[in-house]
């Protein structure tokens, strides 16, 4: 049958969507590449601004007097907003473009971030984190535009891989940063240091895109026919299953640090960046994996879900986090169940821009995006309350199996062998 992914559009040299090459747009491989890496620190000031809050948890607990179920409706007000707006942020950054779309975006949460610094308890926490998330719905999602427009197919799962590492490198950044700033200048610091370094950002982004433009997308088509796609569906429902690996690790790991292994906020800092470098190197992996068997002649969704299948099985290791005995082998567990996470995650995304190019590329990660907040504001009450209760053992092991169950649904659903 033939789909979007097929169309005359999609092959280097031509406009995605167009049926005449036009090689002035096509950037050399490595100019893409460049300016694509230049994208991808906005996705290093997403994660940054928004695991400053999970980093210094431990010094927000103690502060505002908050129990892990109250630092867990944290989160959830971030993922509810999240999750709400995402689907009208990618159809509105599809509409006006990725350069003013990506701009808005990355200014808004800049200013977000830095009002995090005037909270003074936990309603204030929640409204100015779920501010954030407001802000933050349109960055993946725009991230996936970017992947879109300057890359072939074949290096869409390695762009999402790339796109990945800003996220990771945010995320690697936060502890270490926010605790120092934390521990010389006060927590509130960080969140206004991190919120300038994004205003910072936009001017450096439009001036890369001025002078390297990416492709030009075709005019969108309605969303509608996205949305009764049972493919798309399929994809959003095994975002929602496999993620909980990665919402657990992303928001949880210090809380497990310091409570679990009775470390210090520093010291679990100091432990708290090894994950994301991890995540890195596992996206990198999953995206090289994908494309090594595209290139052998396999079609692209078979191709990224053999590269699921690979990683859920080994995500299994995920349950015996809790058991490891000392914090330096349970952060060992902690990298390898990162690292395969994102190498399944770097794969699941670039499903939907494989199937509808780039016009709407935006709106179709959207959905993922929305979901993925979705699954966390649920997700993160329940596994305080179940921390708060029976600690990290259960919610390890109900995790584990998540992701081999979201690739089932992916094989029951995208038709591939």
């Amino acid at each position: 049958m033939r789909t979007p992914f097929s169309r005359t559009g999609d092959r280097p040299g031509c406009p995605r969507g167009d049926t005449q090459a036009s090689p002035r747009f096509w950037l050399p491989v490595p100019t893409r590449w460049l300016v694509l890496g230049v994208f991808v620190l906005s996705s290093a000031l997403n994660y940054l601004d928004r695991l400053l809050v999970p980093a210094l948890a431990p010094r927000l607990k103690e502060e505002f007097h908050l129990s892990n179920a109250d630092y867990g409706l944290v989160l959830a007000a971030f993922s509810v907003v999240y999750a709400a707006c995402a689907p009208s942020a990618g159809w509105f950054i599809d509409r006006i473009g990725l350069n003013r779309g990506i701009s808005l975006a990355v200014g808004f949460w800049s200013l977000a971030a830095m009002s995090i610094s005037l909270a003074g308890g936990l309603a204030a926490l929640m409204l100015c984190y779920a501010a954030l998330g407001l802000a933050q719905a349109g960055g993946i999602p725009a991230s996936g535009k970017a992947i879109a427009l300057y890359l072939e197919p074949r290096e869409r799962a390695l762009g999402s891989a790339v796109s990945q590492v800003g996220l990771s490198l945010g995320a690697m950044v936060a502890p270490p940063l926010g605790v120092w700033l934390a521990l010389h200048y006060g927590w509130r610091w960080a969140f206004v240091v991190a919120g300038a370094a994004g205003l910072l950002w936009i001017p450096l982004w439009n001036a890369v895109a001025r002078a390297a433009p990416a492709p030009g997308a075709p005019a969108v088509g309605r969303t509608a026919a996205l949305l009764r796609d049972p493919r798309l569906w399929g994809i959003v429902a095994a975002n929602v299953l496999a993620m909980t690996v990665y919402t657990l690790w992303s928001n949880w790991t210090m809380v497990f640090l310091v409570q679990a292994h009775s470390l210090s906020l520093a010291q679990s800092a100091w432990l708290a960046w090894m994950p994301p470098v991890a995540a890195n190197l596992g996206g990198l992996a999953g995206g090289w994996l994908s494309m090594r068997w595209i290139r052998g002649g396999s079609a692209p969704a078979p191709a990224r879900l053999r590269a699921c299948l690979v990683a859920a099985l080994l995500l299994l290791v995920t349950a015996a986090v809790p058991w490891l005995p000392g914090a330096t082998l349970a952060t060992v567990g902690i990298c390898l169940s990162y690292f395969w996470v994102v190498a399944f995650s770097v794969n699941l995304y670039a499903l939907p821009l494989d199937m509808y190019g780039a016009a709407r590329a935006a709106f179709a990660t959207a959905m993922l995006t929305s979901a993925y907040g979705a699954m966390q504001a649920v997700f993160s009450p329940l596994t305080g309350a179940l921390i708060d209760r029976w600690g990290f053992h259960p919610v390890c092991a109900i995790v584990a199996a998540l992701p081999l169950a979201a690739w089932l649904v992916l094989r029951r659903t995208q038709g591939a062998e």
